[in-house]
């Protein structure tokens, strides 16, 4: 993901969320050094991702996958290759926070090896006063 991505992932991701990241958070993401990435389809935005490492710990800040796209394995793919990035950047453990209620999330990140070790009660905000964060972790080794 580069600065000319910005538009259409702050877009994408709005379409896809009801309290979406803005343009401003990818941004401040790129600057911090955060990995980025974007999958194309045909030349076409299809899913993006942000991870944050520190030491042998990544944790995974966001994904998705632009609806034309999901239920095509593309969401698992990215998944996968963000895993293989963290474990050649020597990271042990991947840690991700998804909402409760996300349950296509959920499903991927327990079929992709995830397992549930925590919850954030009011994490994310809700149409209805607040949600739970699941936190999830995945050894890397």
């Amino acid at each position: 993901m580069a600065e000319r991505h910005l538009d259409s992932v702050a877009a994408a991701e709005a379409d896809l969320h009801a309290f979406p990241w803005r343009r401003k958070q990818f941004a401040d993401s790129l600057a911090a050094g955060h990995e980025a990435w974007i999958a194309c389809v045909s030349g076409e935005l299809a899913g993006y991702a942000v991870v944050m490492q520190a030491l042998d710990e990544v944790e995974l800040l966001d994904i998705a996958v632009l609806k034309a796209w999901q239920r095509q394995g593309l969401g698992c793919a990215l998944l996968d290759f963000l895993l293989g990035r963290a474990r050649q950047a020597g990271a042990r453990t991947m840690f991700l926070e998804v909402r409760a209620s996300n349950q296509a999330g959920l499903a991927l990140y327990r079929g992709t090896g995830f397992s549930e070790v925590g919850r954030r009660r009011g994490y994310y905000p809700a149409h209805q006063g607040r949600e739970d964060a699941v936190v999830m972790r995945r050894e890397l080794s």
